[in-house]
């Protein structure tokens, strides 16, 4: 990439794509495109190829996806699979048809098997059974993977699919029905604060364990993964493998823990129920990142830090 190739983020005002677009801004990109969902239905197959005939991008971030926490992962799983199947399959069939040169594909650090070992390798995908309560969004991602590596395989494109682990961040969804365990954590806890609650209830045991990446880091690993030499490239994207890799810290702690720390950087001092008749989901999640760190990139923000951030522009919004 040089300083005017012309770029599109798809889901340029979610929390992912507005991180890209940040990052992308703060390294002196100038050729950048996004669009609304009013201005742009990427569900809709002959919009999205009209738009790319149009705009013809040179890259490619496919941040667009319709995402949540449990609850809504849970109840609504044909939205989440439809939603996720269409955009992936109506951008990359765009992309290809109008010549997109690099696509990295976001996905979900979801679509590994519930019990697979830890920390997680690239190659343990499809090696057991999903996490039930999220199943159909993972799913979707998968098959998003599998679209990379098919247009690799077939048409000799150079698409990568980079995994995250748990996000957050400014621009975060804090919708208690909706949102990641960390954003539902900084709004219970801080509503709890003002209003002088004494107690605050976690969903399920506390004791699963997580990890978090803080989004402009990731942001800041996708635009090095698209901006790497040919070389390097070319390798992660090799037909002849899954292009898959995954962006995350390596670093992990207990939903309990996780609490406890936003409750200090709230100033927070309730104390804490486990309500245990709700879903802890998977036990441990924390992803094998040595694949990205020999590329010789690391995560920079540290967990409390990236807490203190997210707060503030929570509290910024709220104002």
């Amino acid at each position: 990439m040089n300083k005017h190739t012309k770029i599109y983020i798809a889901g340029h005002r979610g929390l992912a794509g507005s991180a890209i677009v940040r990052e992308l801004q703060r390294q002196g990109y100038t050729n950048l495109i996004g669009r609304t969902h009013g201005e742009l239905d990427l569900e809709d197959a002959t919009s999205t190829q009209q738009f790319f005939e149009q705009e013809r991008p040179e890259i490619v971030f496919l941040a667009a996806a319709k995402v949540g926490g449990i609850h809504a992962n849970n109840s609504y799983p044909v939205e989440f699979l439809m939603s996720n199947l269409l955009v992936e399959s109506n951008v990359c069939r765009a992309a290809y048809a109008t010549g997109v040169n690099r696509l990295i594909f976001l996905g979900s650090s979801c679509i590994y098997p519930r019990d697979c070992p830890q920390p997680i390798k690239e190659e343990y995908l499809l090696t057991g059974p999903l996490e039930s309560t999220n199943r159909a969004y993972a799913l979707a991602k998968i098959a998003g993977i599998e679209m990379c590596w098919s247009y690799n395989r077939q048409y000799g494109t150079k698409w990568l699919a980079a995994m995250p682990t748990n996000l957050y961040g400014p621009g975060d969804n804090y919708d208690l029905n909706n949102s990641h365990v960390l954003p539902a954590l900084i709004r219970k806890i801080h509503e709890a604060k003002v209003a002088g609650i004494p107690e605050v209830v976690l969903w399920g045991s506390g004791t699963p364990q997580r990890e978090f990446l803080y989004v402009d880091d990731l942001a800041n690993a996708l635009v090095f993964l698209a901006s790497l030499d040919d070389e390097r490239y070319n390798i992660l994207t090799n037909p002849g493998q899954c292009p898959l890799i995954n962006v995350g810290t390596g670093e992990d702690l207990t939903i309990r823990a996780l609490a406890e720390m936003c409750a200090e950087v709230v100033g927070y001092n309730g104390k804490f129920v486990q309500d245990i008749s709700k879903p802890d989901g998977t036990m441990r999640k924390v992803l094998d990142v040595s694949k990205i760190n020999k590329l010789e990139w690391r995560a920079s923000t540290r967990l409390k830090e990236g807490i203190n951030l997210t707060y503030k522009a929570f509290g910024d919004n709220q104002a």
